[in-house]
C-alpha cells in the first residue's frame, strides 16, 4: 500500500438494539452510506479498510463502546488515516467528549469526516461548525433524557412498572404489559423471611438463619446470557428487602409512595410490624455516626488478604460502647474466610479499635517524629505482624530507630511509599485481641507522655519571641512556665527521650518537679546519660 493511499475507517453506531436482528438494519444503512462515500473519493486514493467498527445498543452519550475503543486503539497505532461516520452524533453526542476525539485524531495525524455534513477539522471554521453542531446534539441527548425522566415519574405515579430487575417475589411483566407479576413460590418465601425476622428480632440472626436454609437471593439471566444472583442474603440486602414497600403493592419514586397496580405479597399489618422492629433496632444506635467519625484508621487498614476493615461496634451495660476495626467479608457477610481471595481462615478479622490505634500511633511517633496517625497511608494487620506503610521520606530516621526483627525497605510496588514490618503478638482476652510489640526495639522504653511534652514545650518557645518572656511572662499558669523549660534540655538528652533512650530516671513527673539546671553537663551529671 503507498504512502499516498488514505485507509478509511467506518464506524456506525445506534442507541438501541431494536431492529438490530433485521436483515438490513440502520447499521448496514449508515456503512452502505460510508462506503459510497469512500469510494466517491477514489481519485484521492481513499480506500475502506476491512475492520467493521459497529456500535448496536450503546449510547452516544460515553466514550466507553466496544468499537469505539478499538476504533481508538488502532487510530493510535497507526493503522487508520480517516474516520468516516454518516453523522457527528453518531460518534459522540457529549461536546467534552468530541473535543478528545478530535484531539487524539489531531495529535495522531487522522482526518475525521461526516457524510451528511459537509466540514474540514483541520480549520478553525471546520472546528466552529463541529463544536455549533455538536452542541445541538448534546442539548437533544440531554431533551431526550428529560422526557424520559418525566415519562418514568408520571409511569410510577399510575403505579405502573417501569423496567430493571424485578424483586424477589415477582417476575416480569408480560409482553405488552407494564405490571408485575406475582412468582407464588418466592413469594411464599418472601413471607417466611419477614415473619422469621419478627421471631428472631436481628437481621445478623435472620442472616445465619436463612444461609443454614439455603434460602437465596433471586436468579436472573442478563440479556448477555449471564446467570446472575442466588447468593446468600447480606445485611444491606436484608434491610433492603424488609423495609420495600414494593411488597405491600407500593410503588416508590424519589421518596414519594404511589399505589402500584401489581399485587401485594405481604400485608400492611405484616409489613408495619417488621418497620417497627427495624426502627427500635435503629434507636439502639444513636451515637454510630459520631463513633465512625472517631475510627481514624477508616479506609487505610486491611487485613491480611487485602480486603479493607470497616468500623464495627459492640454495646455493652449501661451504654457502653466498644469499637473494632473488622474485615469487610466478615462484617457484611459474617464470613472469616474468602475461598474465591485464598483467604486465611486464621488470619485476623476484628482488632479493637483503641488497641491498634494506640499502636501505630506509637509507630508513627517513632519513624515519622509526629504523634498524629495521619502519617499513616496503609496499615496491614497479619497474624505475627502489623505492616505499617509511610512516606518514603521517613526511611533515613526509621533506619536508626529499628528493634530487633524490624525490617523497612521501600515498597516493592511504590517506591513512594516505606513498608515497615512490626512482629507483633495477638492474644485473646476476654473475647477481645490484644496487641502486644514483640520485638526489642527502642520504642519499648518510648515514654509518650514525655515526648508530647517535650513538642508541647518546643511549640511553646516557638510561639515566643524571647526566650526571657517566654520563660517568665508569656506562659499562661504553673504548669506551662514548668513545662517550657522541657525546651532547654541537653541536646543529647532531647534526642534521646524522642528516640526511647532516656535514662531510666528521666521521667516527666522528676522534670515538672523542679527546674533542670541550665548547665547541660549538670543535666546529664544529675539525670544521667542516654542509653545507648
Amino acid at each position: 500500500m503507498s504512502k499516498q493511499t488514505k485507509r478509511c475507517a467506518l464506524y456506525t453506531r445506534k442507541s438501541t438494539d431494536e431492529g438490530l436482528d433485521q436483515a438490513f438494519n440502520s447499521l448496514d444503512a449508515q456503512r452502505e452510506a460510508c462506503s459510497a462515500f469512500v469510494k466517491s473519493q477514489a481519485s484521492e486514493r481513499w480506500r475502506e479498510i476491512k475492520t467493521r467498527y459497529d456500535d448496536g445498543g450503546w449510547s452516544g452519550g460515553t466514550l466507553e463502546r466496544p468499537a469505539l475503543q478499538r476504533l481508538i486503539a488502532d487510530v493510535e497505532a497507526g493503522k487508520i488515516d480517516v474516520v468516516v461516520v454518516y453523522k457527528i452524533d453518531r460518534l459522540s453526542r457529549s461536546l467534552a467528549d468530541f473535543v478528545r476525539l478530535v484531539e487524539t485524531f489531531d495529535r495522531c495525524d487522522v482526518t475525521f469526516v461526516s457524510v451528511t455534513q459537509a466540514f474540514n477539522t483541520t480549520t478553525s471554521m471546520g472546528r466552529l461548525t463541529l463544536n455549533i453542531l455538536l452542541s445541538f446534539a448534546q442539548f437533544e441527548r440531554e431533551m431526550t433524557g428529560e422526557r424520559i425522566r418525566d415519562k418514568i415519574a408520571a409511569s410510577k405515579a399510575k403505579g405502573l412498572w417501569v423496567g430493571g430487575s424485578p424483586p424477589l417475589g415477582y417476575d416480569p411483566p408480560g409482553p405488552g404489559e407494564r405490571i408485575l407479576r406475582v412468582n407464588e413460590a418466592e413469594a411464599e418465601t418472601l413471607r417466611s423471611i419477614f415473619r422469621d425476622y419478627l421471631a428472631l428480632g436481628s437481621v445478623n440472626d435472620l442472616r445465619r438463619h436463612l444461609a443454614r436454609r439455603g434460602v437465596c437471593s433471586k436468579r436472573r439471566t442478563t440479556r448477555n446470557g449471564r446467570e446472575v444472583g442466588g447468593v446468600p442474603f447480606s445485611r444491606g440486602a436484608l434491610f433492603h428487602l424488609l423495609s420495600n414497600e414494593i411488597y405491600r403493592g407500593r410503588i416508590v419514586h424519589k421518596g414519594e409512595v404511589h399505589e402500584g397496580l401489581h399485587r401485594a405479597i405481604v400485608d400492611d399489618e405484616l409489613f408495619a410490624a417488621v418497620q417497627k422492629k427495624l426502627r427500635q433496632g435503629s434507636r439502639k444506635r444513636p451515637r454510630r455516626q459520631r463513633n465512625v467519625a472517631s475510627s481514624t484508621l477508616t479506609g487505610r487498614i486491611f487485613d491480611a488478604d487485602g480486603a479493607p476493615m470497616t468500623p464495627a461496634f459492640g454495646y455493652g451495660k449501661q451504654g457502653k460502647i466498644y469499637r473494632y476495626y473488622v474485615s469487610s467479608p466478615l462484617h457484611q457477610n459474617g464470613r472469616a474466610d474468602r475461598p474465591d481471595a485464598g483467604g486465611d481462615a486464621g488470619a485476623i478479622r476484628r482488632v479493637p479499635a483503641p488497641a491498634i490505634e494506640g499502636f501505630v500511633q506509637d509507630a508513627v511517633g517513632r519513624f515519622a517524629d509526629r504523634d498524629d496517625l495521619g502519617a499513616a497511608i496503609r496499615i496491614e494487620v497479619r497474624k505475627r505482624t502489623v505492616e505499617l506503610l509511610l512516606a518514603s521520606r521517613c526511611l533515613p530516621i526509621a533506619a536508626t530507630r529499628l528493634g530487633e526483627n524490624e525490617h523497612a525497605a521501600l515498597d516493592a510496588n511504590d517506591p513512594e511509599l516505606l513498608r515497615i514490618v512490626l512482629p507483633v503478638r495477638m492474644r485473646p482476652r476476654g473475647g477481645r485481641t490484644v496487641i502486644e510489640n514483640v520485638s526489642a526495639a527502642p520504642a519499648a522504653m518510648l515514654d509518650r507522655k514525655l515526648v508530647q511534652a517535650l513538642k508541647k514545650a518546643h511549640a511553646m518557645l516557638e510561639r515566643g519571641n524571647d526566650r526571657k518572656a517566654v520563660l517568665n511572662e508569656a506562659p499562661a499558669s504553673a504548669y506551662q512556665r514548668r513545662l517550657i523549660h522541657l525546651a532547654f534540655l541537653a541536646p543529647e538528652l532531647q534526642r534521646a527521650i524522642l528516640d526511647g533512650r532516656q535514662p531510666s530516671g528521666l521521667t516527666l513527673s522528676k522534670l515538672l518537679s523542679s527546674r533542670p539546671p541550665a548547665s547541660w553537663a549538670k543535666q546529664i551529671e544529675l539525670y544521667g546519660a542516654p542509653l545507648e
